[in-house]
C-alpha cells in the first residue's frame, strides 16, 4: 500500500510541472489580423480556443452579430462567431509546442489542421495547414494585458 501512495505521489509531482509548462497558453490573444480576441483555456486536458471579441460584431448587411455564414455546414450558418470555439483539441507536447489540434478560419469556411508554437510568454505562431505543415501559413498571435 506504501508502495502505491509514493508512486501516486511521486507520478502527481511529475505531471505538475508539464500542466503548468503546458497551461502557458491559456488567456486572451489577438490574431495579426487584429480583427477578433480568442480566449484559449484549457477544458480536461486539452486546449480550446473560442472568439470573445470582434472588431466588427455586426453584420451590415443584416444589423445583427455576424454569424458563420461561411461554414459548409449549413445548419450551423446561423451560430453567432462571437463565441465561435476556432481551436479545438489541442494538446502539449512540451518545449512550448501544442499539436493534434485543428483551427477554423471563419472568412473560408476551412478547418485546418494546426500546431501551436509559443515564441515567447507574449507571442504565439500558430500554422494552419492541409496534410503536411510544409504546406500552410503561420499567423502571429500577441497575448491581451486583461484589467483587472
Amino acid at each position: 500500500m506504501f508502495a502505491l501512495m509514493a508512486l501516486f505521489a511521486f507520478s502527481a509531482f511529475i505531471l505538475k510541472p508539464a500542466d503548468a509548462e503546458g497551461d502557458k497558453i491559456v488567456g486572451v490573444w489577438e490574431p495579426g489580423h487584429g480583427k477578433a480576441k480568442v480566449k484559449i483555456e484549457k477544458i480536461a486536458d486539452k486546449y480550446y480556443g473560442k472568439i470573445v471579441w470582434l472588431l466588427e460584431p455586426i453584420d451590415p448587411d443584416t444589423n445583427k452579430p455576424k454569424v458563420d455564414k461561411n461554414n459548409p455546414d449549413e445548419s450551423m450558418r446561423n451560430v453567432p462567431l462571437k463565441g465561435y470555439r476556432i481551436l479545438k483539441d489541442f494538446v502539449y507536447k512540451g518545449n512550448g509546442e501544442w499539436a493534434e489540434g485543428t483551427i477554423y478560419d471563419p472568412e473560408n469556411g476551412n478547418t485546418y489542421s494546426c500546431e501551436i508554437k509559443m515564441k515567447d510568454d507574449n507571442t504565439l505562431d500558430i500554422r494552419g495547414y492541409i496534410g503536411v505543415r510544409t504546406f500552410g501559413r503561420t499567423d502571429t498571435w500577441k497575448r491581451l494585458q486583461m484589467k483587472s
